[in-house]
């Protein structure tokens, strides 16, 4: 989700948020003391908890990580929710947003229910999304054994949307602009869970207008401690703030947490419905694997990256750094000999990315690239800055598809989307269909040079074959197969609608207006703002 696309297009009071800025010309972020008590550390595996036998039961060798995918939300947000409520010694929990909605005040809920178990829950969070959230968050943190911290938190107009918060922090633009997109969810050091998905019900398919098309992975084994370091080393650096330290209330701490157990009760947070009993990859859920004591994985070799929290504070030119989550994947896809499959949402490939595609390309590389359509897309302003790359990649030969939000509606797959819309956010990536990416990373200018991200790349080639079979759902039921056309060499937009080719030469289930904003636009938006 792009910062100034959320700011633009919810200014509503200009001159009140001008006012703000001006008042609060001179505040700050507090000075934090960051000695050996701020610092913290992940408690490691023990096998003396039950997630930490069943996952060395589960362990066919030391050096090998174990993997499963959650094609479909549900899935995926029971596996939170029932790491959080097996979980006996700590929850390591990281994420970009976290709604107050049913889907976040359930899971935080089981977050603090665990607490009070005497599980130590370290939550931290990017500060964008958690405008007038400050009293819930206070409240969850005023439970024993909880501590919260945000990532480069907004120091001023707290209760305010985005504008205020941006408006308020204008002279610390380059700072607030740096945001943590990683999602990071770990139980007892012994299980995990990674990838695209943030907490909110548009992510499980619990809202009835979108839901977002992800995968997430629940793995073990060797690739858990690195996560945990990982985990701490965002937790202990310089843009971690205690959530205590920004954030004030009213309320006293006892009414805080009377509060907090109101909103999270069953009276304002239904249970989600029961899951079906097997998803699309035939896995039912994670729950009768940890009942059982043992689980059904894939495994391979795997290694985990995320950017340094300073980022863009280190290399303010943008240049890919060796540490760097996009530097790593790119170098994977280097390596490619014969295919590249990849999704992502917000595909913007910039100078560096269309000379890779290019390289891969002239050596005979078959690449194909699932993303948003713009009917599709929640971020406008990044297809525009896409669109200026379609024909190029055309030319050079990518197979390119972009997904309808009408024609998820029409799958038949069970991915149960109802009549909502749905939009891709799946950041995946197959080579050679045996070495597979996971994570939170699109590909994408503000993935490369500003935000931090986290993934993994995994060597099997079974895991590949049920991201290819996931991401072909989509690109082969519910996207659109873009061309030039062979007599005009303009774009077209093919389908199979009724058994029948559709061949459209317009943005497809757009409409005028939109289309006319986008030519509009196209040459206004340097891709450094994607």
């Amino acid at each position: 989700m792009r910062i100034l696309s959320r700011v633009f297009s919810s200014l509503r009071q200009p001159l009140a948020v001008l006012a703000l800025c001006v008042l609060a010309g001179c505040a700050g972020l507090p000075v934090i003391d960051r000695d050996d008590a701020f610092n913290g550390e992940a408690i490691p595996l023990s096998s003396g908890t039950t997630l930490g036998r069943i996952a060395a039961t589960s362990l066919p060798s030391p050096e090998l990580s174990g993997f499963r995918l959650m094609p479909l939300g549900t899935f995926s947000f029971d596996a939170r929710l029932q790491l959080a409520r097996r979980a006996e010694v700590s929850l390591d929990v990281q994420y970009y947003h976290f709604a107050n909605d049913n889907s976040g005040r359930l899971l935080m809920r089981a977050l603090r229910d665990a607490a009070n178990r005497g599980v130590r829950v370290r939550l931290f969070l990017d500060d964008l999304y958690n405008g007038g959230q400050d009293d819930f968050l206070l409240g969850f943190a005023a439970h024993p054994n909880v501590e919260v911290r945000l990532f480069n938190p907004f120091c001023c107009a707290r209760a305010h949307g985005l504008p205020a918060r941006f408006a308020t922090s204008f002279p610390d633009w380059g700072r607030v602009n740096h945001r943590m997109h990683n999602k990071l969810f770990v139980a007892d050091g012994a299980m995990a869970i990674i990838g695209g998905r943030n907490v909110a019900d548009e992510y499980y398919l619990r809202s009835m207008n979108e839901n977002f098309i992800d995968v997430d992975a629940f793995t073990v084994g060797f690739i858990v401690a690195p996560l945990q370091a990982l985990f701490d080393r965002y937790w202990n650096s310089a843009a971690a703030y205690p959530l205590t330290a920004v954030a004030h209330s009213a309320l006293s701490r006892t009414e805080l947490m009377a509060q907090f157990d109101e909103l999270t009760g069953p009276a304002h947070t239904p249970a989600p419905d029961k899951l079906a009993s097997n998803d699309i990859l035939g896995y039912g859920p994670i729950a009768d694997d940890l009942d059982g004591g043992r689980l059904g994985l894939i495994w391979g070799a795997a290694y985990v990256f995320a950017d340094h929290p300073d980022k863009p504070f280190d290399d303010p030119h943008g240049e890919l750094a060796e540490t760097s989550v996009t530097y790593n994947v790119y170098e994977a896809i280097r390596m490619a000999r014969t295919e590249v499959v990849a999704s992502s949402p917000y595909f913007v490939p910039g100078k560096n990315g269309m000379a890779l595609l290019r390289s891969l390309r002239a050596r005979g590389v078959k690449v194909t690239l699932l993303t948003n359509s713009l009917a599709a897309t929640d971020e406008f302003i990044v297809h525009v800055g896409y669109s200026r790359y379609r024909e190029e990649l055309l030319r050079i030969g990518v197979d390119l598809y972009e997904l309808s939000g009408r024609r998820v509606k029409q799958n038949m797959h069970p991915f149960l989307f109802g009549a909502s819309l749905g939009r891709l956010h799946a950041k995946l990536v197959v080579i050679d269909r045996k070495t597979s990416f996971i994570g939170s990373m699109n590909l994408d200018p503000r993935s490369a040079s500003v935000n931090t991200e986290l993934g993994a790349v995994v060597d099997s080639p079974e895991l590949a074959r049920e991201l290819i079979h996931i991401i072909d759902i989509d690109r082969l039921q519910s996207a659109y197969r873009v061309r030039l056309s062979p007599l005009t060499g303009q774009l077209e937009w093919l389908s199979m609608d009724d058994e029948k080719e559709m061949v459209l030469h317009s943005e497809p289930d757009s409409t005028r207006f939109l289309r006319f904003k986008s030519w509009l636009l196209s040459p206004l938006i340097p891709d450094e703002l994607l």
